[in-house]
């Protein structure tokens, strides 16, 4: 059998395991890649090695990054970081774009949390929001759940685009900055089409019941008291009252709580531009040092341990960094895995074969990473599968179709956000923390999640017709 027709079979067991049988992602892509391998005609010796020579070498380049990513995550999480960093914005904000404060909240949390952690730690803070604005969970909740999802699928080092950054061999500080190039407009688009759709359904505002206010301190039953006498006289809340209203948490600086999440990202950058400056002798070394991806988010984790989380007894910074690295163990796995599939499609030659019969077929190139992502992300609903599989079927493409790699990979990880629905268990997530009926949440979750990627598809097709 040739190496097409192969390819094509181990992609549709690929889904088929994934979606109607209990093996996991991990094991269906290593037994794809090898079923590939063996129908392509490859002797089984040279099957296996090529499995295994793919899965070590992405362990390899990402496996740690992944493991110490998953760490200052979990930290920034337990620690109170994340709405600490929600009133710090909002102070610069204002309570009257409060859908802006949180969507900026996620749009920078995701960078090391996945998004659905995310959504559940911020979820309170957006009902909250909600009740003392009166403004319904679908702008709140939306525009929370959209700034976490931009950047959860377009900036590294979060699992998806790092994986297809590495697999791609694009410069992670460059991925960076196009991925944060190309969130900005997503998220200004984003902000447009959820306070449309929150005029167009029926508002949604949770209601405070007895649980929610037994957890209120005495000092934040006063607090609302006034708010809501505030409120009846016709006055505006500032976001001093929603200060006010948590003040008797516990949460870290707000220097620190963005330094943890920032100081990592810089680090990377700073390396990426000493290479485009062309920074030599001690300077580079020190640059290649401080800027490597393992390097910059080991210091973001001495951080989170020593100085964002320094009141935690050292028994619960351990089951901290036990329960990330628990985390980490999948992803790495999944990942790797993704590695095996793409080193056997190019030990196979499959994807050099359909780049030439592409580029004979004068399609344009932009097409075929933007379909892959949808096409894979759609059957079986996560879209960092989507990515990894992605990045390993189109790497091997990449020289013969001659699309730029990064404006291939961002197209690639635009695509995999299309759709979010009810196989996907970041909908699930929105939906039920946010209080959207099921119905309501296809109509405006999922348009969204179809809406936006194609607006950044728009864009890609337009960047890549300009300049390259």
């Amino acid at each position: 059998m040739g190496p097409v027709p192969a390819l094509l079979i181990g992609i549709a067991i690929l889904l088929a395991l994934v979606i109607f049988t209990k093996i996991q992602a991990f094991p269906a892509l290593v037994l794809s890649a090898l079923i590939i391998g063996l129908l392509s005609g490859l002797p089984a010796g040279e099957a296996i090695s090529a499995v295994t020579a793919g899965f070590g070498g992405t362990m390899t380049s990402i496996g740690i990054v992944i493991g110490l990513g998953c760490i200052m995550g979990k930290f920034m999480e337990k620690s109170g970081a994340a709405k600490r960093m929600a009133l710090t914005i909002l102070k610069f904000v204002g309570i009257k774009k409060a859908d802006v404060v949180l969507g900026l909240t996620g749009f920078l949390v995701s960078i090391p949390v996945f998004c659905d952690s995310g959504f559940v730690i911020l979820s309170s803070l957006a009902k909250e929001f909600s009740r003392l604005t009166k403004k319904s969970m679908l702008l709140i909740g939306g525009m929370l759940g959209m700034g976490l999802y931009i950047t959860h699928f377009l900036v590294p080092p979060t699992p998806g685009p790092l994986a297809v950054a590495s697999t791609f061999g694009v410069d992670i500080g460059l991925f960076i900055l196009a991925g944060l190039a190309l969130s900005v407009p997503l998220f200004v688009f984003s902000v447009f089409f959820f306070r449309w759709v929150s005029k167009k359904y029926e508002p949604i505002i949770p209601e405070r019941d007895e649980e929610d206010l037994k957890k209120l301190s005495p000092e934040q039953r006063e607090v609302l008291a006034k708010i809501e006498a505030k409120q009846a006289a016709g006055l505006e809340l500032t976001s001093e009252d929603f200060s006010e209203m948590l003040k008797d948490e516990t949460l870290p600086p707000a220097g620190i709580s963005f330094s943890t999440l920032l100081v990592p990202v810089f680090l990377i950058l700073s390396n990426t531009i000493a290479d485009l400056a062309g920074v030599s002798g001690v300077g580079a070394y020190i640059f290649d040092l401080i800027g490597s991806p393992v390097t910059a988010i080991f210091i973001s984790v001495l951080m989170s341990i020593y100085i964002l989380s320094k009141q935690m007894p050292k028994e619960e910074c351990l089951k901290i960094t036990e329960s990330a690295l628990a985390d980490a163990g999948l992803i790495v796995f999944v990942t790797a895995a993704g590695g095996s599939l793409g080193n056997v499609i190019k030990v196979t030659g499959a994807g050099t074969i359909m780049a030439e019969s592409i580029i004979a077929a004068s399609l344009p190139v932009i097409l075929v990473p933007l379909l892959v992502g949808t096409i894979l992300r759609f059957p079986q609903g996560s879209g960092t599968v989507a990515m990894i599989t992605g990045s390993a079927i189109l790497a091997p493409m990449l020289p013969t179709l001659g699309i730029n790699p990064v404006i291939a990979g961002l197209a690639l990880c635009t695509t995999a956000m299309c759709p979010s629905y009810l196989n996907d268990s970041y909908f699930w997530v929105v939906t039920r923390f946010s209080g959207f009926p099921v119905k309501t949440s296809l109509k405006t979750w999922s348009v969204g999640t179809i809406v936006i990627p194609l607006v950044g598809s728009v864009i890609l097709a337009i960047v890549n017709a300009i300049f390259f």
